[in-house]
């Protein structure tokens, strides 16, 4: 799991050879979670892109993380993100470097003050204190990135508060058929007939 590091050991990891290339996860559509992290400290960059951080002694490690997958024609896409482990965080993510959307705003948290669910993806998805949105997807082919724009905030011992920078979240891909015309009709005209009648015994 994501730990706080020394600056010493993401000095070495910044300059290490291993790092120069990216982290791709081919994601199933299996509904499964597949988490990611954020740490300035530990990115190669610097910045709060999302990168594999769940193993320090990995190959690319502090790489940024990029999670491909292709949904196939006739199908529709569910693709979930989620903050976790602390509340406070929220992300903006991207397809193929293209802004797909925001993540939902939650309140600022502080470190130490904030609800924290660790790892359970499936219980902070429940919870408004943390940041997530599930993204309805076409047919198509998908290379999400994702970036912190909201970080938990840390007192840096002065009295002030500064972004953590640091944090967890994870994404997961379910897909479904698409309803054929006839389905999607038939399946209005049923909607319809139920309000009517509910609409009759309601005027009795």
């Amino acid at each position: 799991m994501p730990i706080f590091k020394s600056f010493p050991l993401a000095f070495a990891l910044v300059i290490s050879p291993l790092a120069a290339h990216a982290t791709t996860i081919n994601l199933a559509a299996d509904d499964q979670w597949a988490a990611f992290g954020v740490d300035s400290l530990a990115s190669l960059s610097g910045g709060t892109e999302w990168i594999d951080n769940l193993d320090t002694n990995a190959p690319g490690y502090g790489s940024a993380l990029t999670f491909n997958f292709t949904i196939d024609a006739g199908q529709v896409g569910q693709f979930t993100v989620v903050d976790a482990s602390m509340a406070g965080d929220a992300f903006d993510v991207y397809n193929n470097g293209s802004l797909l959307g925001a993540t939902s705003v939650v309140p600022l948290q502080q470190y130490g003050a904030t609800p924290d669910v660790g790892y359970d993806y499936d219980a902070a998805l429940l919870d408004s204190a943390f940041s997530h949105r599930v993204f309805t997807l076409a047919a198509g082919t998908y290379s999400i990135t994702g970036v912190q724009t909201q970080s938990l905030m840390l007192d840096d011992g002065n009295g002030h508060l500064v972004p953590l920078n640091f944090g967890a979240g994870a994404v997961k891909l379910s897909v479904s058929a698409v309803p054929e015309p006839s389905s999607l009709a038939l399946l209005l005209a049923a909607l319809g007939v139920t309000w009517l009648v509910s609409r009759r015994n309601s005027t009795r």
